[in-house]
């Protein structure tokens, strides 16, 4: 039985093992994306908050970021931070993801927020072998080998430690460390095994809650398992989209709005009277009030968005009155479909995000060192030829 799990052991790995190496060392390089970018480009992302001196009211932001920036751009959206040394970033209908740095207490704009090209090219390079697919949801030759690895790579993980399990205490205690005194063939042997182990249940995570992106079965199957069935998805989506349609022009993400809703706006736009942001300035007192502790809120001119202080993506919805400022619906996030909020902890345990920084630096270590597992992998391979060979 044990020579059997390890041809499929290795039989897996041998064709698999670079592609493996390239998904696992892309991760590793996105696992702290933000803190890269951020320190790259501090301009865009810290305030010099003064003493004593509060943020301006949101009416006076907008007015300030209008006079410096052309009339063909439209504000979409207002994000505010809880911290004293963050910028605000807007957003504009034209200009997709883009959003622009301001600093909340001049109302001087710092700059354009945008995604590094490095990043993207990581995270191509990471979910789809740099062949990402035409359009959102569709298929691509990358996408799928991306798929079948990884899901080979959870094979792989779960034989190897099937493989690792010693049959003595003086093996265990072998198998539990690297040594560093029993020459070349010894030390990648233990760097193979040994921290294959110490890395074997995170890569299992990263790489059980990847799949969910690279195939739609697969996905269903693993949020049916946490009560997200697609029976009961079905129920809260429908639920979700009669409470919304009573509110004016439906509601919208921040950066991004479908071309209905942007036609919607436009034709709005020529038959409605212009929006008066001093209505953000009333909204935003009565957030402050209903949610003393908070990470962001996103104005819009239908609805606010309030993200909680979490690692995991939790966003209370409330709509309001244009005109009066008046709250209306609020959809808390435990209220949102179970498949949103699965789709928002599978992320976090994808990503490492879920237990803030030091989370994020095991995730970081454990996919750099599945990086090196297909390589000190080819060499053990390579060196057991070798020997094969000279009996011969």
């Amino acid at each position: 039985m044990r020579k059997f799990i390890f041809k499929i052991h290795l039989w897996l790995s041998v064709p698999l093992g670079l592609i493996v190496t390239v998904i696992c060392l892309s991760g590793a390089v996105l696992v702290f994306e933000e803190e890269i970018t951020r320190a790259l480009r501090p301009k865009l992302y810290h305030a010099e908050a003064p003493v004593e001196v509060q943020p301006l009211p949101p009416s006076q932001l907008v007015a300030r970021i209008g006079d410096q920036m052309p009339d063909s751009l439209h504000l979409a959206s207002l994000q505010l931070s809880s911290q004293r040394n963050e910028p605000c970033m807007v957003a504009f209908r034209e200009t997709g993801r883009k959003r622009l740095s301001v600093d909340p207490y001049t109302g001087h704009v710092n700059g354009w927020v945008e995604n590094s090209a490095f990043f993207g090219t990581m995270r191509k390079l990471h979910r789809w072998l740099l062949d990402p697919p035409v359009s959102k949801g569709e298929t691509s030759v990358g996408k799928i080998i991306v798929g079948v690895s990884t899901m080979c790579l959870a094979v792989i993980l779960v034989s190897g430690l099937i493989l690792w399990i010693p049959r003595n205490r003086k093996a265990l205690l072998n198998r539990l460390k690297v040594s560093f005194s029993g020459g070349c063939r010894r030390f990648w042997h233990d760097c193979h095994t040994s921290l294959g182990f110490y890395t074997t249940l995170l890569l299992l995570v990263m790489t059980l809650t990847g799949l969910t992106w690279s195939f739609g079965w697969y996905r269903t199957i693993a949020y049916a398992l946490f009560g997200g069935g697609q029976q009961n998805i079905a129920v809260q989506e429908n639920t979700m989209q009669k409470s919304d349609s009573g509110n004016r022009n439906g509601r919208e993400r921040t950066g991004k709005g479908t071309a209905d809703l942007e036609l919607r706006e436009v034709r709005t736009e020529t038959e409605a009277p212009k929006f008066d942001y001093a209505v953000w300035d009333e909204m935003l007192t009565q957030l402050t009030i209903h949610y003393p502790v908070y990470k962001t809120i996103v104005l819009t001119q239908t609805e606010a968005q309030v993200a909680r202080q979490s690692t995991i993506r939790r966003t209370d919805r409330i709509t309001f009155d244009p005109r009066s400022a008046r709250l209306g619906d609020i959809t808390h996030y435990e209220d949102m479909p179970r498949q949103q909020r699965l789709r928002a902890w599978f992320y976090a345990f994808h990503t490492g995000s879920w237990g803030g920084i030091w989370t994020k630096l095991l995730y970081f270590l454990a996919a750099f060192i599945g990086a090196t597992l297909p390589l000190t992998g080819y060499y053990l391979w390579w060196k057991r030829k070798s020997d094969w060979r000279k009996t011969k």
